[in-house]
């Protein structure tokens, strides 16, 4: 069953879940995965650091919040603007919006970076015609 949601908006009727649906939409579900957060926090601290299983929790909560909370301010814009599809412009936008104004001069370079980057592959798939594209190298 797929009932499209916008905050927004309230719903015109409430769904009816069974409980195994309910029990389907757990938790864990809404985090980003605990070896992704891992492996994240031990390539930014040294190597003789040891990381406990709740600090790793934590963080991967806490990640996971922010992603949404961006990512739930950017969808407003979106909204207003009448699209359905958030862009990285929105992103950057909501961060500055939330007081996040330090980080959006660079995430503009990397995108102005990134989409240069995918504009080019796609260029060059094109001419060779390719369809697969390699991943995007940030420290370029």
């Amino acid at each position: 069953m797929s009932i499209p949601i916008n905050p927004i908006q309230p719903l015109k009727h409430t769904p009816n879940f069974t409980d195994s649906e309910l029990g389907e939409f757990k938790e864990q579900d809404r985090f980003l995965p605990i070896a992704n957060v891992a492996r994240i926090m031990k390539n930014s601290l040294p190597d003789n650091v040891k990381i406990s299983k709740d600090s790793k929790e934590s963080v991967q909560e806490c990640v996971s919040e922010f992603i949404s909370f961006i990512t739930s301010e950017a969808q407003e814009r979106s909204l207003l603007e009448k699209r359905k599809t958030i862009n990285g412009e929105d992103l950057i936008h909501s961060m500055s919006a939330l007081g996040f104004e330090n980080y959006t001069q660079l995430l503009r370079i990397y995108l102005a970076k990134f989409r240069h980057h995918q504009a080019s592959l796609a260029s060059k798939a094109q001419d060779a015609g390719e369809t697969e594209q390699p991943e995007f190298d940030w420290d370029e």
